[in-house]
Order: structure tokens, then sequence, then C-alpha cells
């Protein structure tokens, strides 16, 4: 009994200390992965740290070569980089909103009837129907605050995306549908105010073309940035948290907008409100707007067929590929190739736009219009899948670059007062004659094979070329025929002496002894006074029947002028001289009398072109 009950107890105790030293090498374990776990949190916080320093020391380069980019050639003097940056971001807002958008109601009918896709194009014409009559004037008005108005549009935006977050996730259509369609028209109105705004800002080193091909530059590579991206917040947190993000992202560009520099507001120019300086009232300003000249109207006329063209081709490929027309590849496979073919292109001639420095805009335009003519003539011929693809690569190549150039011709060309609605009038044709193409496109791809159609593109390109060579051959050949018209009247004009433009004023001494003054002596008050009012008619006679000096300050008649022919600049001050026989020798200088107080000169617009 007793042996047991030791044998037991020996037993237990041996139970215990095993359970015991169990427990301390489980606890040793939980310490050593403690430990370990601890070393893994380390090291998986500095690689997140080493991560974050890469990214942000990534961040900085792209931000620092961008501002490079954007600034260089004086462009960050001048406000135009700042404008660039402004542009860009704001695109990348509107990529935003467009993906976030996607599914809903604002995508591409791809697989949907005809009917449902002239829907579409209905309604993507709403913006700039508005935009035409309406905004256009709008902006010209405030000329003075275009910044404010630029902050204006961004912040409205901004508030739009908020109440669209609000009403994506219910699917309230009724706020989303009007959100959307003010949204668009913003973004029209900012694009316009951005385009008028562009030759207060442009250096002297820099074209026009150029720098509105850097602006759209910038504003792709933004938007291409943007779109995946918000395409992923959209599928990961939903569409409302891309609205959100673009929420913030209009209301910080609102205010860098205010930061603009001064000289992007125009000054109010009163002479524009007020009877031109040669006495003839100003014109209408309807009729001032729709007369815009015949460069301006042969740009727009080139880039109306252009984009009647574009819109003709993107409905027309898309159904032809729909209905199998196209052989080659499978249908989603042959939109893809022909998507990625339409945008290189529209990057390749913004990328052309940004390199050219020397060329006409006027002639890029036609160089762009034929290029595509040529183009569609060689598809209409041998119509494959490959053909299909570069005319859609050369369409938009002719859009983008066409577009830049006509950007470039209006604002040279339109005074400071019409240019915002002028720009609403050629946005807003432009839209239209797309929607007309895809129209176009969608009825002759219910009976019209690709050739057929492509066949009669070719004939309107081919067309409006001709038509726009004949008119710019006799736009020239008359200017020639006005030029030597001039020139024939000049050399018939009788040659004068360089004394012409002398004004005679007797001597204020034999004045006084024919008249028998005795009041008036040579040096006194009343002998300049009156030689001043009586040789104001005979300065402008003399001024007016004698030869002009040219630009260089010389006349035709061989003499030399003081000074060359400005308007608006004083003519030189004649002289009286006497003959060899006149015993007195005095001479008189004759002034032109002093322009009024309140006479006001046009202001300067462009302080760095």
């Amino acid at each position: 009994m007793a042996g047991g009950w030791e044998q037991a107890q020996r037993t237990v105790g041996d139970a215990s200390r095993l359970i015991g030293r169990s427990a301390a090498g489980a606890g040793r374990a939980t310490v050593r992965a403690g430990r370990a776990t601890a070393r893994a949190g380390r090291g998986a916080g500095r690689t997140v740290v080493r991560a974050g320093r890469g990214a942000a020391s990534g961040t900085r380069r792209i931000g620092t070569a961008s501002r490079r980019l954007t600034h260089a050639q004086g462009a960050g003097r001048t406000g135009l980089g700042q404008l660039i940056e402004l542009t860009a971001l704001e695109s990348a807002g509107d990529a935003l909103v467009t993906a976030s958008l996607a599914g809903t109601l604002f995508k591409l009918p791809v697989n949907e009837a005809r009917g449902q896709v002239a829907l579409y194009l209905l309604i993507t014409m709403i913006p700039f129907v508005v935009v035409a009559p309406f905004v256009g004037p709008v902006l010209d008005r405030f000329r003075s605050g275009r910044r404010f108005v630029m902050a204006g549009t961004l912040f409205g935006r901004g508030l739009l995306c908020f109440a669209m977050a609000a009403a994506i996730v219910p699917g309230d259509v009724f706020t989303i549908f009007p959100a959307a369609l003010a949204v668009l028209v913003l973004s029209k109105a900012y694009s316009v105010s951005r385009a008028a705004i562009m030759p207060n800002v442009l250096p002297a080193d820099i074209a026009l073309v150029t720098a509105n091909a850097r602006v759209a530059l910038f504003a792709l590579v933004t938007a291409g940035v943007a779109l995946p991206v918000g395409a992923g917040v959209s599928a990961w947190l939903g569409a409302e948290w891309t609205l959100r993000g673009a929420l913030v992202l209009f209301l910080l560009l609102g205010v860098l907008a205010v930061r603009l520099p001064r000289h992007v507001d125009s000054p109010d120019l009163d002479v524009l409100d007020e009877e031109q300086e040669d006495g003839q009232a100003r014109p209408d300003r309807w009729r001032t707007l729709l007369n815009v000249g015949p460069v301006v109207t042969e740009a727009m006329a080139a880039n109306v067929a252009v984009r009647l063209y574009s819109g003709f081709l993107l409905f027309y490929l898309l159904f032809l590929v729909q209905d199998r027309h196209l052989p080659g590849l499978t249908p989603p496979v042959t939109i893809g190739v022909l998507a990625v073919a339409a945008g290189a292109g529209g990057l390749a001639g913004t990328a052309v736009a940004s390199w050219v420095r020397s060329r006409s805009p006027q002639v890029i335009v036609l160089i762009t219009l034929a290029l595509a003519t040529v183009t569609t003539i060689a598809a209409a011929v041998v119509f494959t899948l490959w053909t299909a693809v570069a005319v859609a690569l050369v369409a938009a190549f002719a859009q983008g670059l066409g577009k830049l150039a006509l950007d470039a011709i209006v604002q040279r060309e339109i005074g400071e007062e019409v240019r915002s609605s002028t720009f609403g009038v050629v946005e807003a044709f432009l839209q239209v004659a797309w929607v007309g193409g895809g129209l176009v496109g969608l009825l002759f791809s219910l009976f019209a094979g690709g050739r057929a159609g492509l066949a009669v593109m070719s004939v309107v390109l081919g067309g409006s070329l001709g038509w726009l060579l004949v008119r710019r051959r006799r736009r020239v050949d008359a200017r020639d025929a006005r030029f030597e018209k001039a020139r024939a009247e000049a050399s018939r004009t009788p040659k004068t002496s360089n004394a012409s433009n002398i004004v005679n004023v007797p001597d204020v001494a034999e004045s006084e002894d024919a008249s028998g003054a005795s009041d008036a002596r040579p040096g006194s008050r009343s002998g300049p006074v009156n030689a001043r009012a009586n040789a104001g008619s005979g300065a402008r006679a003399g001024a007016g029947g004698g030869a002009r000096s040219d630009g260089n300050g010389a006349r035709p008649d061989g003499g030399t002028s003081l000074l060359p022919s400005v308007p608006d600049a004083p003519r030189p001050v004649p002289l009286r001289r006497h003959g060899p026989g006149t015993g007195n020798t005095t001479t008189t200088v004759v002034q032109r009398d002093d322009p009024p107080a309140d006479k006001r000169t046009k202001p300067l617009t462009n302080p760095h072109g």
C-alpha cells in the first residue's frame, strides 16, 4: 500500500514536471514567434516607408520634369505654363467624371440599336447648342474677368459632382442627367475661355499652333492617366467616391484659376463701345461675329469637312464591324484595334502640331484635308481591315491637327471683343458636323458596303478641298490685283518735290508791315498763335496731297521723311523757308494742334506677343 502511494506520487510529479517543461517551451516558442512577427512588422514597415519615399521621389521627379516642359521657352514668365497645368488637371477631372458615369447614361452605345445611337448623338449636341448662342456672348461681356469665369466653371463642376455623388447610389436619373449635361456645358465654357485667353499669355518664341498643341498634349496625357484610375476606383469603392475625388480636384483647380496672372484678363476696350476713330459707327455685334473674314471661314469649312468625316467613320465602321462586313478579326478585337488607331492618330496630330513652327496655319488646315481625302480614296479602292485602320488613324490625325490650326487662326484673326463668341460658334458648327456625319454613317450602314460609303465620303472631301483651293486662289489673285492697281496709280501720280510738305507761313514782321499792325513783334505771342491756327489746314492739306512715307521712312518721290508713316503719329514739323532773294531769313516752326485731353488710345492687349 505504501509502495503504491509513493509510486502514484512519483507519477504525478513526473507528469507535472513534464507539463511545466511543455508550458515553458510553448512560452519560449510564443516569445520567439512574437519576436519574429515584430521583426517582420519592422521589415514590412521599412518596405512600406521605402516604397512611399520612392513614390514621393518619383512624383517629385515627374512634377519637376513636367514643370520644366510646361514652363519652357518663356511660358513660365507669361503665364502659359500655369494655364497648361490648369488645363491638364481640368482634363483629369473630366476623365474622372467620365469614368464614374461610364455604363450609366453616357456610355458609347456599341451594342445598341441605331435609334438609341441617334438619341445618343442628339444628346451630345445639347451642350454645344447652349454654348454658341448664350455662353459665348456672356464670356465676351466678362473678358476683363476671365480668371473668375474659368474659376466659376470649375467650382460649378465641383458642386455638380457632389450632387451626382449623392444621386448615383439611389439611381436618381432626374438628378444625374441634368447635372451631367451641365458638367458638359461648363467644360465647354472653360475650353472656350481658355482658347480666348491664349494670345494674352503667348511668349514671343512660341507660335499659336505650338502653344495650343502643348495644352492639348498635356491634357491628353493626364486624361489618359486619370481615366483608368477613375475606372479602378469606381470598380473598387464605387462611382460615388470617384465623383467625390473629382469634387475635391475641381475645387482646388478653381483656386488655382483665380491665381493665374492678372494679364490673363483682357482690359475693357472703351473704343469698342463708342464710335470708331474715323467717325464711323461701330458695326453691330452679331454682324461682326458672322463676318469673320475669309481666312477664318476657309479654315472652319475645312475643319467642318474633316469633323463630318470623323463622325461618319466612327459609326459607319462600328456598325460594319457589328454586322460582320469587315472580316479579319473578331468584332471586339476589331473595335479595339480601331479605337487604338484613332487614339494614336489624335496623339500624333497633337505631337506634330507642337513641332510645327514655321508653317502657316492655313496651309496646315488644307494639308490635313488633302491627307484625309487621299487616304479615303485609297481605302475606297482597296477596302480591308488594315485600310480601315489606316483611315481611322488618319481621320483622328487630321481632326486633331486641323482643330489646333483653326484655334490659332481664330486667336490671330478675331478681335478681343467677339473672340469667345466666335469660339462658341466654331465649336457648335464642328459638333453639328460631327453629329451629322454620325447620322449619315448610321444611314449608310443599313444598305451600303464599306467601299460605297468611303467612295461617297471621298467625293465630299474632294469637293470641299477643290472648293477651298479655288476660293483661296481667287482671294490671292484679287489681293494681287488690288496691289498692282495701287502700284499703278502710285506710278501715275506726278512726283512732287520735298518742298511740297512745307507750309509757307508769312513772316511776322512782313505781315505786320503789310497790314499796318504795330502791336505784334517777332517775339510776341500773337505771331506763333496765328501761324499755328493758319497752318492747321495747310499742314493737313499738304499731308493729304503730298507723298506718304512708307514703313521705313522713305517716300516714293525719292525724298525722306523724318518719321515713318505710323497711324496717329505726329507728322514732321514743317519749316518755312524763304528764297535767296528774301531779306529776312526767319524760320517759323509750325506744330500741329495737341490731341484732345479725353482722347484714349487702344490699350495693349497682348503684352507678351
